[in-house]
Order: structure tokens, then sequence, then C-alpha cells
């Protein structure tokens, strides 16, 4: 079975820039971020997909970044400019599929394994 762990969360001020941390047990799968703010539905937010492809949702497009590094089995992503709107849990969610879906890696029930979750409070 896949372990997952998120790091890297924390409380920072609007403007400034956060990365977190996804470390997996295995490599060669698609790592993907969802977040769930108070209140709402878990939602994609980006993915490093096993083929080498970078995946986004339009709401984050442009101002994070998610990349991998399979020598260490993790997952990175990059938060610049950020906003108390981005303020929620982060999860951290594995495929080992290696499937190819028509429309991106972005549904929450193609992931099989998550983690626990780094919280993410951004204050005004």
């Amino acid at each position: 079975q896949v372990q997952l762990v998120e790091s890297g969360g924390g409380l920072v001020q609007a403007g400034t820039s956060l990365s977190l941390s996804c470390a997996a047990s295995v490599s060669d799968i698609t790592l993907a971020w969802f977040r769930q703010a108070p209140g709402k539905e878990r939602e994609f937010v980006a993915a490093a997909s096993w083929t080498g492809d970078a995946y986004y949702s339009d709401n984050v497009k442009g101002r994070f970044f998610v990349s991998g590094d399979n020598s260490k089995s993790t997952a990175y992503l990059h938060m610049n400019t950020m906003k108390p709107e981005v303020t929620a849990v982060y999860y951290c969610a594995a495929d080992l599929s290696r499937q190819l879906y028509s429309g991106g890696p972005i549904l929450a029930n193609y992931y099989a394994y998550w983690g626990q979750g780094t919280r993410v409070t951004v204050s005004s």
C-alpha cells in the first residue's frame, strides 16, 4: 500500500510564497494536490503525472507550480502570491493506474491513496 506524507503547511501572510512537499513510498506514479476549505468540497489543485506532464486547475494556473522528483518519490507544490482565498487543508493523492485521462487527472475518484493533509492558512 502507498504511503503519502505531506509537509510544509502553516500560517503565512498574503503575498508571500509557500511550498508543500508530498513524499510517497513508491515512484513513477501520478501525484496530485487537492484542497478542501471549510464548508466546501474537495477540489483539484494540480498534478504531476507519471508521464512527466503537469496539470493545473484554472483557479491556480499561473500562480501555483507543481513539480516532481522521482529520485526521491516526491512531489512539490509551489504557491506564489498567496491570497486568503487559498486557505485550506491541502491533500496529496496518488494514482498508480498509469492511465491517461482525456480530461486530465483532475477527479478525486481517480486517486486510491491519500495523505492526511497539511493546513495552509493565509492571513491578510
